[in-house]
């Protein structure tokens, strides 16, 4: 006997019936997933707590009243000279050795993050950490510490601190809400292509329109079924 070869073709209404037929299951899987996740994320990750300060970078060390446009740009530009300078061991070893603290410089310097703020010539400094008056601590150090190793290395300019060192009453991280919705939409995807994958490797014949598409042989009938 001759084989034929055929091709499944996709049908997506055969889909959609067969994703309908399956919503029991990839509805609770979601919801098992959805549970799992925010299990994970409120019993077996740290919540971090962020600190920051603010600091506003100068491009002259006098007190002269008049700031020129040319000044205000140039200092735009320092702030990303100056952010190398407050993370590098110059600033963060003092810190370290001035609080004591067990962190190396190396994972120190890993959470230690100095941006603009909106493109101005303020910076903001800011530190993560489980204990939220640890990170206050930190970035109220790197506050001490960081004017005067500018004001040493760059001497034509100077930051001075805009806002002490604050941090939330909430952590920052991890996110409830998005790590509940990834995991119960990760486990929808699983259970849908698990699903899909089933239906295209099952080589069960259920209608005789599949024998014609997938044999190409003429069906001369069909034993009813008897109750």
């Amino acid at each position: 006997m001759q084989e034929h070869e055929y091709e499944q073709e996709i049908d997506l209404r055969e889909v959609f019936l067969l994703l309908k037929h399956n919503l029991v299951a990839i509805v609770a899987t979601t919801l098992v997933s959805a549970v799992v996740g925010l299990m994970i994320t409120m019993f077996l990750i740290t919540p971090q707590y962020e600190a920051s300060a603010t600091m506003i970078v100068n491009t002259r060390q006098d007190q002269s009243a008049t700031v020129t446009n040319d000044q205000i740009t140039s200092a735009k530009n320092l702030v990303s000279t100056y952010s190398i300078i407050v993370r590098s061991d110059t600033v963060l070893m003092p810190v370290i050795n001035n609080l004591k603290l067990s962190e190396t410089y190396e994972e120190l310097s890993k959470k230690v993050v100095v941006s603009a703020v909106d493109a101005t010539q303020v910076m903001r400094i800011s530190y993560q950490n489980p204990d939220p008056q640890y990170a206050k601590t930190v970035v109220q150090e790197i506050t001490k510490v960081a004017p005067g190793v500018i004001q040493d290395m760059v001497e034509a300019g100077s930051v001075k601190v805009i806002s002490e060192a604050r941090v939330g009453t909430e952590p920052v991280s991890p996110s409830i809400k998005k790590n509940t919705a990834i995991a119960g939409i990760l486990g929808m995807a699983l259970i849908v292509a698990v699903v899909l994958i089933k239906e295209l490797f099952n080589n069960t014949f259920k209608t005789s329109e599949d024998i014609q598409s997938r044999l190409g042989l003429t069906v001369l009938g069909v034993i009813p079924e008897i109750d």
